[in-house]
């Protein structure tokens, strides 16, 4: 399937935590985390996101010589089969990850823009405040969508000045934000995607299975494994308001959601 005729790309994630929020983390099982990544592209999806250090509010660091022991055979590995993001805050980690075979550097710290550039990789810069441990304690915005935007703007600019390949924005939804302002900012996705596209970068979307789609009609609560429905859902209004990628857990699905909008808009 081509998820790009609408020049979306749909980012499958593949963590390699032991403590992923989403219960997917495959820890020091590298070949399962390999083979996920393979049914990642084999549905579809255009770039794996390996990633070994969780990011959810709370969790803990991981020192640097198991983050690289975990990710760089995966990386190694589904290079091979297509293209590769490394979503890691460690300089040292990106650069082994990239000379890995990683074309992509995630940084949810949106202060690796330099390196990015340095290495030669295409590059996304993320919003987010503070520390997993502290982050939720950091909400306080005047207005979430300009203060946001402008903070992904600073990120893009560091990185295409140092001559990062290609150059996305994520306003880090979920990450320093309450479940409000969540839902402001995916609301906000076309005017996102419009000021950062006058300055030629991409923006990203990352919703999938996060905390703010658990609150259904009805007041219901949805458990983690209850969230497909709601990240597709948000998937695809992000995709027709003009994000860039989307990165997903659940790749085949959203692939085929893509599939069919962009057959819809035909």
């Amino acid at each position: 399937m081509d998820t790009q005729v609408m020049g979306v790309q749909v980012m499958g994630i593949v963590n390699v935590t032991s403590d992923s929020f989403s219960g997917d983390g495959h820890g020091d099982a590298t070949s399962e985390a390999i083979a996920h990544g393979k049914a990642l592209f084999d549905s579809g999806c255009t770039i794996a996101d390996v990633g070994a250090v969780s990011t959810r509010p709370g969790a803990d660091d991981v020192p640097l010589g198991l983050e690289l022991a975990r990710v760089l055979p995966v990386v190694h590995a589904l290079s091979q089969l297509g293209e590769v993001s490394i979503d890691t805050t460690s300089p040292e980690v990106a650069r082994q990850a990239i000379a890995a075979g990683a074309t992509w550097l995630n940084d949810v710290s949106g202060e690796l823009g330099a390196l990015a550039g340095e290495l030669g990789a295409c590059y996304v810069g993320m919003h987010r405040r503070g520390t997993p441990k502290t982050m939720q304690s950091m909400t306080d915005y005047d207005d979430v969508v300009l203060e946001v935007t402008n903070a992904m703007l600073v990120s893009c600019r560091r990185a295409k000045a140092a001559g990062a390949k290609e150059v996305v924005g994520d306003p880090g939804i979920g990450f320093s934000k309450t479940f409000a302002q969540n839902r402001v900012l995916l609301k906000a996705t076309r005017q996102m995607a419009d000021c950062l596209g006058s300055e030629g970068f991409g923006l990203l979307i990352g919703v999938s299975r996060k905390g703010f789609l658990s609150e259904g009609l009805g007041q219901r609560r949805y458990a983690v494994g209850e969230r497909l429905e709601q990240s597709v859902a948000a998937a695809v209004w992000a995709m027709v308001n003009g994000a860039k990628i989307l990165r997903v857990h659940d790749g085949p699905e959203t692939v085929y959601a893509a599939k069919v909008v962009s057959e819809e808009g035909k």
